[in-house]
């Protein structure tokens, strides 16, 4: 289905790093990158543009709009988002999602990964010893740093810095400026090394997302789109809340599969359970 093909690796921040090899290697596609085309106008992670719409919606139409610039019905895009935990507030967290767009043959296949791998954050600072130990949370200069008079301002923002020299001659000009500097980490993937590796992660999840057939009709992308819970508990036999079969769907001929005790589990630990442990 894809042997022979073209496909366009839509990204600026050389993303193509984890995911053409995966792929070129997998399906025997020939890709390439979006060279002359801006993704950063979908948005960007320092605020200077806007993200207007939901994660999902920015992935597909900033994979479609340059699958129409180079005329390619064969793409890869990824978008990002930074913040906290859904379930562990305490902790930041990177999510990456990953579309797969197929125009010849209909098809969209979707991954998301996240992960609590990220040096994401920023703060204010005011000497030179607060910049030195946000630096060396942030990994820096492995990861790339972004200085500005405060967090909600735009205007004259310095990114990827990566280097001590240029890191302190760019403070003490904006603390003598402004009297106060704010630094964050650049999550842009080309300087952010924690986050290009969770981007792999991604891209190894939509590879065998792709590679998945539905058992039906063979079309790729056969994967999970629903979760029961249930799972009953070794003691007492109730139903807890831990997931008890995973659903899996075909996009094309809706074919239902229904996949009990996916993690190889038939009960559930008591600790879990809502009786035995209230």
């Amino acid at each position: 289905m894809f042997k022979g093909r073209s496909l366009l690796i839509a990204t600026k921040h050389k993303k193509e790093n984890v995911i053409v090899p995966l792929f070129q290697e997998a399906f025997g596609v020939e890709c390439f990158v979006s060279e002359s085309f801006d993704t950063d106008t979908f948005g960007t992670f320092s605020g200077e543009i806007e993200r207007k719409d939901d994660p999902i919606t920015t992935v597909r139409n900033k994979c479609l709009k340059v699958m129409e610039l180079y005329s390619c019905d064969l793409g890869i895009a990824s978008e990002g988002s930074f913040g906290p935990h859904p379930s562990f507030f305490f902790l930041h967290a990177d999510e990456e999602i990953l579309i797969f767009i197929d125009r010849e043959n209909n098809l969209e296949i979707i991954v998301r990964e996240l992960s609590t791998e990220t040096n994401f954050g920023g703060e204010q600072v005011h000497t030179e010893s607060q910049l030195a130990s946000f630096a060396e949370r942030a990994q820096f200069p492995s990861h790339a740093l972004i200085l500005r008079k405060s967090r909600e301002d735009n205007a004259g923002v310095i990114k990827g810095i990566q280097d001590w020299s240029q890191l302190k001659d760019y403070f003490y000009h904006l603390l003598g400026k402004h009297g106060t500097v704010y630094v964050e980490t650049d999550m842009r993937a080309m300087l952010n090394p924690t986050r290009m590796k969770v981007i792999g992660q991604a891209a190894q999840k939509l590879l065998e997302k792709v590679r998945s057939r539905c058992p039906h009709c063979a079309t790729p992308g056969f994967g999970i789109t629903g979760a029961h819970p249930g799972l009953p508990c070794e003691w007492c036999r109730y139903p807890t809340r831990s997931i008890l079969s995973y659903v899996y769907e075909c996009q094309k001929c809706a074919f239902v599969k229904e996949e009990k005790y996916p993690h190889q589990k038939t009960s559930e630990d008591p600790m879990y359970c809502d009786l035995c442990n209230p």
